[in-house]
């Protein structure tokens, strides 16, 4: 049977179902959310356990559980939903003024401060129903960019993570030092030898998450005695407060650094190659005309971002 006949035979509101089930692992609570009777999403999961030759949701005791084979579905299940709630969504004729498109974007805390802030304000001003939703990047999600990116639409992420993909440069910036305010053993400057002996606040140390100061600074022969890791930037000025710590963080963070109190910024022995800062998403979205207006923002966003620096 060819895949076109396989799909005609498909209900998509089936799809809609599987997602609540596999989400609420409760046909009760699925039925609630999706305003349905009991009876009928008891019959959605009847079709379903036929079409997939398996029970989707087992009985363990009073409560249901996921299959082994569910779980695989619920990485999938999602993605799926949202690339078919967008096919519906997309318009022949597309004006943003009238728009009530919700773009979604992953990133970092970092990206979501700066460039998400200053995107978010002049769609306010342009296409006042147009919404945003800024979700928190992980290392899983970097690393299945290409999978992940087809139903979301953006990711802000500096070169270096990611290949293959199209991208979009939107600013640049470097690296600065971040130590205690009554840190009286660092002056205006790191030493080599105070960022091979002094504690550090890393970002995502990982095998496969890091960042790219991080990933120099060992390539320079220093390994850093880590005391803590920590998955965000804006957090790491209130690791180092107080204590004999070093962190490390990109310039346009330095201000809300400084606010939060406790710290100043330093510069460190050596240039560390500076930050290019990128927009990238899936081939998939290239000729959607909403997706090219979003992009446009974020390029005219990130302009004004490296004006400012």
């Amino acid at each position: 049977m060819t895949d076109h006949a396989l799909l005609s035979r498909l209900d998509l509101n089936l799809l809609v179902a599987l997602d609540a089930l596999l989400t609420e692992r409760s046909v009760t609570r699925a039925a609630d959310r999706l305003h349905l009777s009991q009876p009928a999403l008891s019959a959605s999961l009847a079709r379903l356990r036929t079409h997939f030759g398996d029970q989707i949701l087992a009985r363990r005791g009073n409560t249901y559980e996921l299959t082994p084979f569910a779980l695989r579905l619920a990485e999938h299940t999602t993605t799926a939903l949202e690339a078919a709630r967008r096919v519906f969504e997309s318009q022949a004729s597309w004006d943003p003024v009238e728009s009530v498109r919700e773009f979604s974007i992953y990133g970092s805390d970092y990206g979501f401060s700066t460039i998400g802030r200053a995107v978010s304000e002049l769609a306010a001003a342009r296409a006042p129903g147009v919404r945003f939703r800024f979700m928190l990047h992980n290392p899983v999600v970097v690393e299945d960019a290409t999978n992940r990116l087809r139903a979301i639409d953006a990711m802000v992420i500096p070169h270096g993570f990611l290949t293959d993909l199209p991208y979009a440069d939107l600013w640049h910036d470097r690296w600065l030092a971040v130590v205690a305010e009554g840190n009286d053993a660092v002056g205006e400057r790191l030493s080599n030898e105070q960022l091979a002996t002094m504690p550090w606040v890393l970002n995502y140390q990982s095998r496969s998450a890091f960042t790219s100061a991080e990933r120099q600074i060992q390539q320079l022969g220093i390994e850093p005695h880590v005391d803590v890791v920590v998955e965000s930037f804006l957090a790491v000025p209130h690791f180092v407060a107080g204590t004999d710590r070093i962190g490390l963080i990109q310039g346009a963070l330095a201000p809300a650094a400084v606010r939060s109190g406790g710290v100043r910024l330093v510069e460190l022995p050596f240039e560390l190659t500076p930050l290019v800062n990128a927009l990238w998403w899936h081939p998939v979205h290239a000729a959607d005309p909403e997706h090219v207006w979003m992009r446009e923002l974020f390029v005219e966003a990130g302009a004004g971002l490296d004006a400012r620096a």
